[in-house]
């Protein structure tokens, strides 16, 4: 019985200090939608406008062309290419495997207040919910001091806190859940640009920096060794 009473005294509180605490956690999660929505703005130029200067760089055969495009690149896009492209010399196969290793450490870049937005989608109607039980807790005990006016307004005061608290834990919720699901959009668009991309340099790789336009043209400096035999063979049997 004495814990029964003792949270009574505790929901005899009110349910304020939720308003309190559900205007903080809208602050913070306005906070986290704006930080996703400048950090998603800024990486706007890894898109499109990385793809064409890629392919132009890679259409020229221009290995200098296609550092300067990452570089001046500020997307996390260029970030996980250029990283990547160091390993180029172990041939497509490892330029893949270190894209792959590049995407997960950019995850946690890309996924930066997830966590939070997710938390705040699906509980903040809960929180709101436990403010109107307290609202409703606080409402009755006043009814039962008394059925006179002062009495009754505090019933009605009660219930309308009750109400708002439940108000207040939705507009919380919407936009957070909004967020969530647009910035999960936006990292599922950044690693399938990503993969698209790095197939392109794959692509480069396989053939030699052959170009379909330039199909006579090759690249001395990304010939496979196990080639060179076969040309010293040739010359030998030549001077034959």
């Amino acid at each position: 019985m004495d814990i029964v009473e003792s949270l009574l005294r505790v929901a005899l509180l009110g349910s304020s200090w939720v308003l309190w605490l559900l205007l903080a956690l809208s602050v913070v999660s306005f906070a986290a939608m704006a930080e996703r929505w400048v950090f998603f703005r800024r990486n706007r130029a890894g898109g499109e406008a990385l793809r064409r200067s890629l392919a132009k760089a890679l259409h020229e055969d221009d290995e200098a062309a296609l550092s300067k495009a990452l570089i001046s690149n500020p997307s996390v896009e260029a970030d996980v290419l250029r990283a990547a492209l160091e390993w180029r010399r172990g041939g497509p196969e490892a330029f893949s495997d270190a894209v792959e290793s590049e995407i997960g450490r950019a995850r946690a870049q890309l996924e930066r207040s997830m966590t939070l937005l997710g938390t705040l989608g699906n509980n903040a109607p809960f929180i709101g919910l436990f403010g109107t039980v307290l609202g409703v807790i606080e409402a009755f005990h006043h009814l039962s001091d008394g059925a006179g006016e002062a009495a009754m307004g505090n019933v009605m005061s009660g219930i309308a806190e009750a109400l708002v608290a439940t108000g207040v834990g939705i507009f919380v919720a919407i936009p957070a859940v909004v967020a969530y699901n647009v910035a999960q959009k936006k990292i599922a668009d950044v690693e399938n640009d990503v993969h698209a991309l790095a197939k392109l340099v794959t692509a480069w790789l396989r053939t030699g920096g052959e170009h379909p336009v330039h199909a006579t043209t090759k690249s001395p400096s990304r010939v496979r060794d196990d080639a060179r035999p076969e040309l010293t063979l040739a010359a030998a049997e030549a001077g034959e």
